[in-house]
């Protein structure tokens, strides 16, 4: 059988006629994050929250949002967990090849070409919303990838369910030339707005700066849900509850002999 290149539709007419005799059609995964990234005077900051969902269910706490893709640069992702976090180590892997083959520090804008162009080629289907950060021989860069491979380079961005509100902090108080302290203040501030008015954002603030001297990751930087001491125990002594019924089943075991596994 020969292969066409190129995008098939030929599914299309049967499935809207499937969905017109009530038959329900998949749909897109709702995945909840906040992450953000803003440019400052000598380089820029990345944030993240750190819950990660499956559906209703908070499946880890302390999550990593921010991944690695080169010595200069970070990348933030929201959406599937996996797809962000297999699409980020790929990418990676490909600009390592790249400093090897050229023997230069790989550019901000290589990175987001590769992402783009993977994310386009899948058309949406992985679901990685990316905020790229780094700092390269043109000074800081700061870029978002859409899953379906557009990009937008601005001074400050946000992605993810909880990116409304982490952007009511970046445009009440974003300025020109911060330092670092007032970026990283800022950058909190805006995870801490999606962590406490998002659902599927949550529990911690992680924080990685980047400059041309270096990386500086920030792991759990602030830990704003953090459990406190129960003012009452819950503990309740034996016997409190009636046991209206009990039943005990007495199970013998005879060595030797073997289950059948037929």
């Amino acid at each position: 059988m020969n292969k066409k290149g190129g995008f098939s539709f030929e599914n299309y007419t049967r499935n809207n006629i499937l969905g017109q005799k009530g038959a329900k059609m998949p749909t897109a995964t709702s995945t909840g994050t906040t992450i953000v990234g803003v440019i400052y005077k000598d380089g820029l900051v990345l944030g993240a929250d750190t819950r990660a969902t499956e559906g209703p269910i908070v499946a880890d706490k302390n999550c990593e949002k921010i991944h690695y893709l080169a010595p200069n640069m970070y990348c933030c992702g929201a959406g599937t967990a996996a797809d962000t976090e297999f699409t980020t180590n790929l990418i990676s892997s490909k600009l390592e090849l790249h400093r090897l083959m050229t023997g230069r520090t790989t550019r901000v804008d290589t990175a987001m070409t590769m992402l783009k162009q993977m994310l386009f080629k899948y058309q949406g289907h992985i679901g990685a919303a990316l905020v790229l950060g780094g700092v390269d021989l043109h000074g800081p860069q700061l870029y978002t990838i859409a899953p379906h491979g557009s990009t937008d380079k601005l001074p400050y961005v946000t992605m993810g369910s909880g990116s409304l509100n982490a952007m009511a902090i970046f445009e009440s108080r974003w300025k020109a030339d911060m330092t670092r302290d007032e970026a990283v203040e800022l950058v909190k501030d805006a995870i801490e707005s999606g962590i406490f008015n998002d659902l599927g954002s949550g529990s911690n603030v992680d924080v990685c700066v980047i400059t041309q001297e270096g990386v500086e990751y920030l792991r759990n930087y602030r830990k704003p849900n953090e459990r406190g001491q129960k003012e009452k125990s819950y503990k309740y002594p034996r016997n409190t509850t009636t046991v209206l019924t009990s039943k005990i089943d007495r199970i013998q075991v005879l060595e030797g002999d073997q289950m059948n596994v037929d």
